[in-house]
């Protein structure tokens, strides 16, 4: 009789990934996406929001829109940056905004990365697991 193995490990659960946008076609996009891959997906649709749930709920990757109400994706970067309980949190921006000078300032605010958009939601996907997997993402 053949018994299979059993892991002695508990299963690993899912990656917290904070979604923050104002436009709700792209939560849901994201959303989708993102869940179908594993991911545990929190929204917010704006920067204060965004701000707000990343204080009070521990994350592994937040994806921040650069223009939204209340407070930009840029301003609510700095302003994690500058308190200690949130500084570590890693941050990828997601944006229309293409322009070179955007996309620096971006990652002059430690993104770790800034795509543009449209994206491929596949892509991305791979993209931020890959980032996950290879321990650049705490």
């Amino acid at each position: 009789m053949r018994t299979e193995p059993t892991s002695t490990h508990a299963p690993t659960p899912p990656r917290r990934i904070l979604v923050a946008d104002d436009e709700e076609a792209m939560l849901l996009l994201l959303r989708v996406n993102l869940s179908m891959r594993g991911f545990d997906v929190v929204e917010a649709r704006d920067g204060a929001a965004a701000l707000e749930l990343a204080r009070a709920q521990p994350f592994d990757l937040l994806l921040l829109d650069v223009m939204m109400p209340e407070l930009s994706g840029f301003d609510a970067a700095r302003e994690l940056r500058e308190d200690p309980a949130t500084a570590d949190i890693p941050f990828v921006f997601l944006s229309a905004r293409a322009d070179q000078t955007d996309r620096a300032r971006g990652l002059e605010l430690g993104a770790l990365d800034y795509i543009t958009k449209p994206f491929n939601p596949l892509e991305l996907c791979d993209h931020l697991e890959a980032l996950l997997d290879a321990g650049t993402v705490s």
